[in-house]
């Protein structure tokens, strides 16, 4: 339990920033939509004449621009983005801390398994995104009912919780990629390499149209034309995506309590 309130601890700045950016950037675009009040029609008529292969690249879904939840769809997924660089960053630094401040001795020597370390770990990191993730919605909806109150909430409140499902994926794969590798000298580069070259992938993806390039990168997981028109999930990605953070979790276990950790 101290290891986990100390987690918890050390990662409470890090939420609160993180936490209000996202949601700061999610009412700036809210706040946008006010903006452009009867204007959205010409915004809606603006990003329809864009090229065919620009519009997938944006993943813009033109029949619902001019709902709030339509253009809310649009710009989150840039809000993804960013939840995932924070839970894939978590993810490394919460579990090669030790060994990337060579603290690793003092740590290992205490009367604690390594599976309870691991536990107290993934649960410190796994808290700091609901936090994250609470802060987050309870922001969005603020903004989303002070400015339009004719919308769908649900199709909001499905959009933003992909955020944590999202996030969790990557806490996994930041978890596993520690493990693995060791002593991690630079987290953010690791974090920011990973994400992106994800998130190039499901561009990528997005221009082909090809279906199974959706199961290799979390960003496809969510079509979010898809929750604005059926106000659900696609269950597929939902189990493959679940599948995965038990996976990479289980491994993790598998090789931290087995492996050589050096403390210098």
């Amino acid at each position: 339990m101290n290891i986990f309130l100390h987690e918890l601890k050390s990662c409470f700045k890090s939420i609160i920033i993180w936490a209000c950016s996202m949601a700061a950037l999610a009412v700036m675009y809210i706040l946008i939509f006010k903006g452009l009040g009867n204007d959205i029609a010409e915004f809606q008529s603006l990003m329809d004449s864009l090229p065919e292969v620009v519009k997938k690249l944006l993943s813009v879904y033109v029949a619902s621009l001019s709902t709030l939840e339509g253009f809310y769809s649009f710009v989150f997924v840039y809000v993804a983005l960013c939840g995932a660089i924070q839970a894939m960053n978590l993810g490394v630094s919460i579990i090669s801390k030790e060994v990337r401040e060579k603290t690793a001795d003092f740590l290992l020597t205490k009367p604690v398994s390594r599976a309870a370390i691991m536990t107290s770990k993934i649960a410190a990191a796994f808290v700091s995104l609901v936090i994250t993730n609470i802060i987050y919605l309870a922001v969005t909806l603020l903004a989303t009912l002070t400015v339009k109150t004719d919308f769908s909430v649900k199709s909001v409140i499905l959009i933003s919780i992909t955020l944590l499902f999202i996030q969790l994926i990557f806490m996994a794969l930041g978890v596993i990629v520690a493990v693995l590798a060791g002593k991690v000298r630079s987290v953010i580069a690791v974090s920011l390499s990973t994400v992106f070259g994800f998130f190039i992938v499901n561009m990528f993806g997005s221009i082909i149209g090809e279906e199974t390039v959706r199961y290799i990168t979390p960003f496809k997981y969510f079509d979010y034309g898809y929750i604005v028109k059926n106000n659900a999930y696609e269950m597929p990605y939902i189990i493959v995506g679940a599948a995965f953070v038990i996976a990479a979790v289980t491994a993790s276990y598998l090789v931290y309590t087995r492996k050589d950790v050096h403390a210098v």
